[in-house]
Formats: C-alpha cells, sequence, structure tokens
C-alpha cells in the first residue's frame, strides 16, 4: 500500500535543510516567511541575538486584504519593507520557509525588493 505524502512535514524537511545554510546577523538579518491557509506572516529576525526585529501580518491593520493570496501577499511585502525602513534595515537575507518559491512567496519577495529591501 502507498502511504500518502505528509506536506507539512516535507515542508519542515526542506525548511531545516535551509536553515543550516541560512543564518541572520546584526548587520544582515533574516527575512522569514510563514503561510498558512488563512493568513501570511512576515519577520525580520537578527539569529545571534535572537530577537525579532520587526513583523508583518495579514492580521494587522494597516493590511486590507485579510486572506493569503497574492493581493494580500504584495501588502504584506510594503508593509514589511517599510517597518524595516524605519529600523535602518536595508540588506536581508531571504528564507522562503522551506516553501517553492512561486505564488504567495515570489508575490511577498517581489513587493518587499520594490519597497527598499536588497536580498
Amino acid at each position: 500500500m502507498i502511504s500518502s505524502i505528509n506536506r507539512k512535514f516535507a515542508r519542515d524537511r526542506r525548511h531545516k535543510r535551509v536553515r543550516t545554510k541560512i543564518s541572520g546577523t546584526p548587520e544582515r538579518p533574516r527575512l522569514c516567511i510563514f503561510k498558512s491557509n488563512s493568513n501570511i506572516t512576515v519577520q525580520i529576525i537578527d539569529d545571534v541575538a535572537g530577537n525579532t526585529l520587526c513583523a508583518a501580518s495579514t492580521l494587522d491593520k494597516e493590511v486590507k486584504e485579510k486572506h493569503a493570496n497574492k493581493v494580500a501577499a504584495k501588502e504584506v511585502g510594503t508593509l514589511i519593507a517599510s517597518r524595516a525602513a524605519q529600523k535602518n534595515i536595508k540588506e536581508v537575507v531571504f528564507d522562503r520557509g522551506g516553501y517553492i518559491y512561486h505564488g504567495v512567496v515570489k508575490e511577498l519577495a517581489e513587493a518587499a525588493r520594490e519597497g527598499g529591501l536588497n536580498f
């Protein structure tokens, strides 16, 4: 009998494999993405100190689209870029969280780049 694929387990394995190579520093923190069926969350993290420098989500008041779609991803990407600019963060390391760079993740990354983040 063929067993079904556990998608969360596969994503967690990909994410752990990527995290062995990617780490955020105070000079260049890590831009980390998490998406669920209902929301998108983005954090800029300094892994050396273990601090979240800034975050944005579809749950924020500034975001009008409250779903996990491409329109909401663009809004969250521009919001995280503006919050990073307020903290004088220009360079980040992009951590896609084990997700494929396609759809929502791609829209969020492009919106963050247009907002002024370099990665």
